[in-house]
């Protein structure tokens, strides 16, 4: 096994002159939407500086919209994000499919533990569903795309929700939290050494108990209630073990829940698209068709 340095190195600096953090510095043309998704602070906050505020940055399609809606989140080892090539580039490949994409900044370890990062992911979900009119979107297409980290974070999306609370004052938090579909690229999903132990370390804590270390494992929380997936990963991956995907895949099966998963034979981990890559690039005309075949590219 990879020492914990070596494994962080892989999955969370391979590629460091793509990672920027915040979203909102990236010079783009026309300068995309940021919204804050608590105005009033976000709960668990510790602070009001910018590492405390969970935010999305909108990028909408500039024609032929087709009515869905991916909440991007880039990856990172739950310690930085990788702004670029897992949340801007993956974010205009959408809008090129007619897809409005929200790449979501959520709180960070060590300062933040679990549940603030599946809060973060549960509250842009509600967002973009209230807004849904807004947007141009069904609020029943809106699925989410996560990366390593990121993955890990959007599988617990899928199998951490609720139906919101009909009751409560703020609209947003009225609606359903679920995602209708999860793309999940070389994910996190289990405690499984390397990357993914230092994943989980610095979403959970150095001290997780067991029973909260198995809650936060999804492919131990699937259920016939989890949204379709599609899993992409190479098999040579030495961040984070493929293992990962395929437990998750499996699990899936068992539960009957409509899964694709492509293993590449070579790629390593970090690649986002992969646009350097002339055979792995390719895993995006897969994932096109696995959104065409869902129907979610043609106009509800």
């Amino acid at each position: 096994m990879k020492s914990l340095g070596a494994s962080l190195l892989l999955s969370v600096c391979q590629t460091l002159s793509c990672i920027s953090t915040p979203f909102r510095t990236a010079a783009e043309d026309p300068k995309p939407e940021v919204v804050v998704l608590w105005p009033e602070g976000a709960p668990l906050a510790e602070g009001k500086a910018d590492v405390d505020i969970p935010r999305l940055t909108i990028y909408l399609p500039k024609k032929s919209p087709c009515g869905t809606a991916v909440v991007v989140v880039p990856g990172g080892g739950y310690t930085v994000l990788a702004a670029d090539h897992e949340g801007k580039q993956p974010a205009q490949w959408l809008n090129s499919l007619g897809i409005a994409a929200f790449v979501l900044e959520y709180r960070l370890g060590s300062k933040y533990h679990y549940p603030a990062q599946l809060l973060d992911g549960q509250r842009a979900i509600r967002y973009i569903r209230v807004n849904a009119a807004k947007f141009r979107i069904a609020p029943d297409r809106v699925g989410v795309w996560g990366f390593s980290a990121g993955g890990h974070l959007s599988s617990l999306l899928g199998t951490h929700f609720d139906s919101g609370n009909a009751n409560a004052s703020d609209p947003i938090d009225r609606v359903s939290s679920r995602p209708d579909f999860m793309i999940l690229t070389y994910p996190v999903i289990s405690n499984l050494g390397g990357a993914s132990e230092w994943s989980f370390k610095q979403l959970l804590g150095e001290h997780a108990s067991t029973e909260l270390i198995r809650s936060v494992s999804t492919d131990l929380q699937v259920t016939p209630q989890t949204p379709p997936a599609f899993l992409q990963l190479s098999s040579d991956d030495d961040g984070v073990s493929p293992e990962n995907s395929i437990r998750f895949y499996m699990a899936l099966q068992k539960a009957g829940v409509p899964a694709e998963m492509h293993v590449y034979q070579s790629g390593g981990h970090g690649y986002g698209l992969a646009p350097l890559d002339a055979d792995l690039a390719g895993w995006t005309q897969r994932l096109a068709g696995w959104l065409r075949l869902r129907g979610l590219l043609s106009r509800p």
